[in-house]
């Protein structure tokens, strides 16, 4: 999907906001704290339905101002149409709008499938399972066009369940939720399954030419490999009842990533962290554009964080090609390496949070 224009108004430190894209790069410049940011926030936010950050809607609306609006209009490669599609947040409200009609924020995800690099993307490899959850639907989302629904009823079913126990309700009660647990949670899992089989190689392929060292990339799906889930619901009642909460399911699932047959987080620098998250995105940004048989858009912010001289190389060279419509962060445009295609596009500089076109 290209990006045509891009507007925010009330939205972190931005003053208000309007861009017209180049569909494939865009170099934004400026310095420290001057809104780079923030802008990517923007354009994140507006495909999410939320900050990469992970700040609550109250931070993300301007000092002084009751709310935020951001607003957008795409264009799918193969269609003349544009949809327009925007959000508008003040507190405790939220109101998506796709086309002129209320929306949702998988009508976000569907219309402007967003990526992002930024300097915390070492904790796809560092952080806890949930990172790497919301990571692998993202993928399975766009590509497996059941997983949604799926995922929702699913999650309706385990809420339930889960209130059950919390309320102490009989073993009836609470098993009562697990024919519909059971049956949408399985499908869940072949779903991403499914997805990994096809994702992962070319995961590995990336890694083994770009990264010094190999990477297995595998999948935990929630309960043990040795039974069904309803069998693994028996197993756990005991569990469940100490925590109030079902432990086993596909919201448990993870990626385990291992180098030289270790925990990654415990084998790697936290720069080799950020440059095996980086392969773990471009692989999937690759992988999702050519299933939609168009380009995403993908944000890249301060890529020279944390990263040597030798690091950084190797990511710009992993970005190059990218069926993508990229937003990068930097400095000066000096930043970016001069010996790599960098030079076609449009350029923007961000200071005290206004933002231009260079000419």
């Amino acid at each position: 999907m290209s990006l045509k224009l891009f507007r925010a108004t009330g939205f972190r430190c931005l003053a208000d906001t309007e861009i017209v894209p180049d569909p494939h790069l865009n170099i934004i410049t400026g310095p420290n704290a001057s809104g780079k940011s923030s802008l990517l926030e923007g354009l994140f936010y507006l495909g999410r339905g939320r900050s990469f950050r992970g700040s609550g809607n109250r931070e993300l609306i301007q000092a002084g101002s009751p709310r935020f609006t951001l607003f957008g209009e795409t264009t799918p490669l193969d269609k003349q149409l544009t949809d327009k599609l925007g959000v508008e947040i003040a507190v405790g409200e939220r109101r998506v709008r796709i086309n002129n009609t209320n929306g949702t924020g998988a009508d976000l995800a569907q219309l402007l499938p967003v990526q992002a690099i930024d300097p915390e993307i070492h904790e796809l490899v560092h952080g806890g399972p949930e990172f790497r959850r919301r990571f692998l639907d993202w993928g399975v989302f766009h590509v497996k066009h059941q997983f949604l629904e799926t995922w929702r009823s699913y999650q309706k079913a385990l809420k339930q369940r889960n209130a059950a126990l919390r309320q102490g309700e009989a073993e009836v009660a609470v098993r009562a939720w697990d024919i519909e647990l059971v049956h949408h949670g399985e499908r869940v899992d072949q779903l991403r399954a499914s997805f990994l089989d096809d994702y992962l190689p070319l995961f590995s392929s990336i890694v083994s030419k770009n990264l010094p060292f190999e990477s297995i990339c595998s999948y935990k799906r929630g309960w043990s490999s040795n039974s069904g889930l309803e069998q693994a619901l028996l197993d756990s009642w005991s569990r469940d009842r100490i925590y109030g909460s079902t432990q086993v399911g596909p919201h448990r699932a993870d990626l385990n990533l291992q180098v030289h047959d270790r925990r990654a987080r415990h084998r790697v620098s936290r720069g080799q962290q950020k440059m095996l998250g980086a392969a773990l995105v471009i692989a999937q940004t690759r992988f999702v554009a050519e299933h939609l048989e168009n380009p995403l858009v993908l944000l890249v912010d301060d890529p020279a964080a944390e990263l040597d001289r030798d690091n950084r190389t190797r990511l710009f060279e992993m970005l190059q090609d990218m069926p993508a419509q990229m937003f990068v962060t930097a400095l000066e445009p000096g930043d970016l390496p001069e010996d790599l295609a960098w030079e076609h596009g449009e350029m923007f500089r961000v200071e005290h949070g206004k933002v231009s076109a260079l000419v």
